[in-house]
């Protein structure tokens, strides 16, 4: 506990803390939108398809834009894109795809922003990246819950603005060119192989993400708590990486979590402990791919988010409603993960 403590001082992870607000008002800001646009809506499903494909597919381009011209503040692109598309919206000009597409944009170059603050200023700590990251779970349902209230655009759109000062601040504590520090990658295996099978783990639990079966899930409290889990677990995932090694964290969340989410369908305990032991992989597939892109953290970055967006894409097209299918394929799936983390990272890992 007292390594775990030592880890979460404010000194040296203050970068962290800044984006985890800054990806939650991203977050708050993105969701607030497409739940108010989705309500009753046609072709509701085609709005979130295009915002995972808009909002994720482009952070690699972004990425690599910046780690050539680090000068370029994304953080602060994104958080104007933002600002016109709510002034967009809350004119009521009948720009429905305009303004999505804006808002995916701006959410593409705030994640961007975060990622390359926090992994060149981390010293290869997985922690830095992993509190930023977790911050947009706890984002996502908060703007779910604020659409449904009278909550008026312009205090989004004032939570927007208060990103600034943090983007700014958020900045300064970049003090690495090249993230040399990041080292977990298993040098006997191709470095391109890494990144592809790194990428193919987050595609893997892109797709188990919205397949977790969760019948339990009925009321607000309990979306509350299922997003706030799938937080923590993605800190907590760099947090004890840090202290335990990424190989032993990488492995064992990814286990034990089998388990937990195959027979927590009705228990909601059960599979809450299973969904934040599912969420803590994401800072390590990040690491990995880091450890091999040193000098572009920004285009590591969108080979995850890029993953992710493959991973949701079967579930536009695909129900699965077989209980027991469902529960084959994340059990198979996660010994496949745990089986490529053993392969694919260093057995003496820098840090730990």
């Amino acid at each position: 506990m007292m390594k775990i403590m030592s880890t979460l001082k404010f000194k040296n992870i203050a970068c962290g803390y800044l984006y985890f607000y800054i990806h939650l008002i991203t977050e708050i800001a993105s969701f607030y939108f497409l739940s108010k646009v989705t309500n009753g809506a046609h072709f509701v499903w085609l709005i979130p398809f295009i915002y995972d494909a808009l909002a994720f597919v482009p952070q690699g381009i972004i990425g690599y834009i910046n780690d050539l011209f680090p000068k370029i503040n994304t953080g602060i692109i994104g958080v104007v894109l933002f600002v016109i598309a709510y002034i967009l919206y809350i004119l009521k000009l009948p720009y429905l795809y305009l303004i999505l597409i804006i808002i995916c944009l701006a959410n593409a170059f705030l994640h961007i922003s975060g990622a390359e603050a926090t992994l060149r200023s981390s010293k290869g700590k997985l922690s830095h990246p992993a509190i930023f990251v977790g911050g947009g779970s706890f984002g996502v349902i908060i703007g779910k819950l604020l659409a449904t209230m009278a909550i008026s655009p312009w205090i989004i759109m004032f939570l927007i603005i208060t990103m600034i000062p943090f983007v700014l601040l958020g900045n300064t504590y970049i003090t690495e060119k090249k993230v040399v520090s990041y080292d977990y990658a298993n040098k006997n295996i191709s470095p391109y192989m890494i990144i592809l099978l790194a990428t193919f783990i987050v595609v893997i639990r892109g797709y188990i993400g919205y397949g977790i079966p969760t019948s339990w899930n009925k009321t607000t409290l309990q979306t509350i708590l299922l997003f706030f889990s799938m937080g923590i677990g993605k800190c907590l995932g760099g947090i004890l990486s840090d202290v335990y090694g990424v190989k032993k964290v990488g492995i064992l969340s990814t286990l034990l979590a089998i388990p937990f989410l195959a027979f927590g369908d009705n228990i909601m305990i059960i599979s809450l402990i299973g969904v934040m032991l599912f969420s803590m992989t994401m800072s390590i597939t990040l690491a990995l791919i880091v450890s091999i892109l040193k000098s572009k953290p920004g285009l590591a970055f969108g080979f995850t988010t890029i993953g992710l967006f493959l991973g949701t894409v079967p579930i536009f097209f695909i129900n699965i409603t077989s209980l027991w299918l469902n529960i084959v394929l994340i059990a198979v799936a996660s010994m496949i993960c745990a089986l490529i983390f053993n392969v694919i990272v260093k057995s003496k890992e820098a840090g730990s």
